[in-house]
């Protein structure tokens, strides 16, 4: 997994793959020496990774070596192309709305949140898609949908993004792992 921040999908894989004989996180690796997803990590006794230039292609396929598949969640930094190429239909995201809109350079977080307001969308939701060049472009694999309630505010829906989060990736993953 590549992660920058918290891990709270990191958790989510841990807790859902525990005693599963299809897939495993077989370790994390980070942009950020501070990201709380390590320390979720290092307590699963999963082996962490940080990295000291995410832009150089080299060390980023050092770390992930024979992956199966790779999970980015929340990790805020742009994949370079030689790594997009070496997982071809092995690496995924996941984006807290539903592309393809509100997604690209700087839709992260609480930002994706507060444009979706400022939309008037209906609704917002979780994409899981395959990673490419580009910020949130890649092919969709699945999404889940969330209503915006009356009153909404940034905060109040990406808590419930995130609940739907938790329950996608993990069926998402397992799903891929099978295929594999």
């Amino acid at each position: 997994m590549l992660v920058s921040g918290g891990g709270t999908n990191l958790q989510a894989l841990l807790d859902a793959l525990h005693d599963s004989p299809i897939a495993r996180v077989a370790r994390v690796i980070s942009n950020r020496s501070d990201a709380g997803a390590l320390d979720r990590a290092r307590k699963a006794n999963v082996p962490t990774t940080v990295l000291k230039n995410p832009a150089d292609s080299n060390e980023l396929l050092a770390a992930l070596r024979d992956a199966q598949l790779v999970v980015l969640a929340g990790y805020l930094k742009l994949v370079p192309r030689a790594v997009v190429e070496r997982f071809p239909g092995r690496m995924i995201n996941i984006h807290p709305a539903l592309l393809p809109d509100f997604g690209g350079p700087g839709m992260y977080g609480h930002h994706v949140h507060e444009a979706v307001l400022a939309s008037g969308a209906k609704e917002s939701g979780v994409t899981v898609h395959l990673v490419d060049e580009a910020f949130d472009r890649g092919e969709i694999i699945a999404q889940e949908r969330v209503p915006i309630l009356d009153g909404d505010t940034p905060e109040r829906l990406a808590a419930r993004v995130l609940e739907a989060e938790h329950r996608l990736l993990p069926r998402v993953v397992l799903e891929l792992a099978r295929k594999m």
